[in-house]
């Protein structure tokens, strides 16, 4: 099953905790997508396009993206993600807190299918909060990393009495990476299967991202092109 993986990486839940606290000191900031949320979701970045903490936008311009000095003082955190080979994107600490939802949505084209994928790694969580990704409740334990497709409709629902913060971390698909996920059971030939897709649903994809506006999408797009027209070209020479 591709939708969601518990990813093999030891990490230790006091130093984690250790870096958060850090974190917790400075301001953090309302998640730009006010639609997509009740109650309070709050965001820090420790890497951005500006570089700049309080720069909490998850998108790609085509400018190269920058620890923010704050991730500099976090030293697990680096530690981490020197040890994660992978190009690597946003990161942020995301804050949930109680009795908040975040409502249903899709970050289209976010799915190790597409070449780009997210981690969920939480930090402070509590066994009421309800993560649905598609028509599942994944239970992400403190200190786990998980990989989830978030091209599907996805869902939080903290109804615990503890905020909900996660170290998320978005990166570009490589050899290790892959490596990384067949470890953890990823299924290449589903991949395949489900990427073949008819194509309505490659043209109704173009227009997904087409409002979306970014490097990554424009990449997207054209690839999605370019595939209809071989099947096109397919079709055509076998009639």
């Amino acid at each position: 099953m591709n939708d969601f993986l518990l990813l093999a990486l030891n990490l230790n839940e006091r130093k984690l905790t250790e870096d958060l606290q850090i974190c917790l000191g400075y301001n953090w900031h309302k998640h730009f997508n006010t639609n997509d949320y009740s109650g309070s979701w709050t965001v820090i970045a420790l890497r951005s396009q500006s570089g700049d903490s309080n720069d909490i936008l998850a998108n790609d311009t085509g400018l190269s993206f920058k620890d923010t000095a704050l991730l500099e003082q976090c030293h697990y955190f680096k530690e981490i993600l020197e040890q994660m080979l992978f190009e690597k994107e946003t990161i942020r600490l995301l804050r949930l807190q109680p009795n908040s939802i975040i409502k249903k949505h899709r970050d289209i084209g976010l799915a190790y299918r597409f070449g780009c994928f997210r981690l969920h790694i939480p930090i402070v969580t509590d066994t009421l909060v309800e993560f649905m990704i598609g028509e599942n409740n994944v239970a992400m334990k403190k200190g786990e990393c998980w990989y989830a497709d978030f091209d599907l409709p996805h869902s939080v629902n903290n109804n615990s009495e503890h905020e909900r913060i996660h170290l998320v971390i978005d990166g570009k698909r490589n050899a290790w990476t892959d490596e990384l996920f067949v470890r953890a059971g990823y299924d290449f030939e589903a991949e395949k299967k489900h990427s073949d897709y008819s194509i309505e649903t490659k043209k109704q994809m173009i227009n997904q991202l087409r409002l979306i506006k970014t490097i990554t999408a424009d990449e997207m797009i054209k690839k999605l092109e370019t595939e209809i027209m071989e099947t096109t070209r397919i079709q055509k020479n076998e009639n």
